[in-house]
């Protein structure tokens, strides 16, 4: 596992999400509608870290419904994930720092930027549609379920089915030795490097990564 992925499951485990998110606190009428508000900043997060838009879309409708208020007070979940992608305040405070983004969480334009950027160092980290479990239950977490076959919590499984739905995998087009895909941006590099257990859950049901990991980022 990477020095990054070790601090960011260190963090999830201190602060790991309860099984309610703000999505779930609020209303979920008019969500199209209200992520679509948030298109242009999602085709640049998108651009920006070389990760599908329908990902970044998922996640957001999973989590927060394009919604940055919540009775009337910025969007926080009562584990204290915020915004629009709903970070984790260990999270906010790496892809902050990381990417030099601004001070406050809820800003929509960093929000999504810290999301996405998170969204793609799980994608890095566990592939499709492990990313999806990651970003719910927290790398950790998700890596045990990798090592051990310990059952997800059921709210991750409902997640992945929920964003896995609405986010498929890119289909690969073979181009001589080059695999290109083709959703809204292509899966490559980053563009800028500056730039919750059940018990009673069955146990045999282990969502592993469809495409490689660099060998120690686990």
């Amino acid at each position: 596992m990477a020095p990054l992925i070790r601090i960011l499951a260190a963090a999830m485990l201190l602060m790991s999400p309860d099984p309610g998110t703000a999505q779930r606190e609020m209303p979920r009428a008019a969500a199209g509608a209200a992520i679509e508000r948030w298109r242009p900043l999602i085709t640049q997060a998108a651009q920006r870290f070389g990760v599908p838009e329908a990902w970044i879309v998922a996640v957001m409708k999973a989590e927060s419904g394009g919604h940055t208020h919540l009775d009337g007070h910025p969007i926080v979940s009562r584990a204290g994930a915020m915004g629009l992608m709903q970070l984790m305040p260990g999270t906010w405070a790496a892809m902050r720092a990381r990417h030099g983004l601004g001070s406050d969480p809820h800003d929509p334009h960093d929000n999504i930027l810290a999301g996405t950027a998170y969204l793609r160092i799980m994608y890095d980290s566990f592939g499709y549609p492990g990313l999806f479990a990651a970003y719910n239950a927290g790398p950790g977490r998700y890596s045990e379920h990798l090592r051990s076959g310990r059952a997800l919590p059921a709210e991750t499984r409902l997640y992945i089915e929920a964003t896995s739905a609405k986010a498929p995998m890119p289909p690969p087009v073979l181009s001589g030795t080059q695999l290109f895909f083709t959703l809204n941006v292509a899966l490559k590099p980053a563009a800028s490097p500056a730039s919750k257990d059940d018990a009673t859950a069955p146990r045999s049901l282990i969502i592993a990564p469809s495409a490689p990991r660099a060998e120690g980022s686990r």
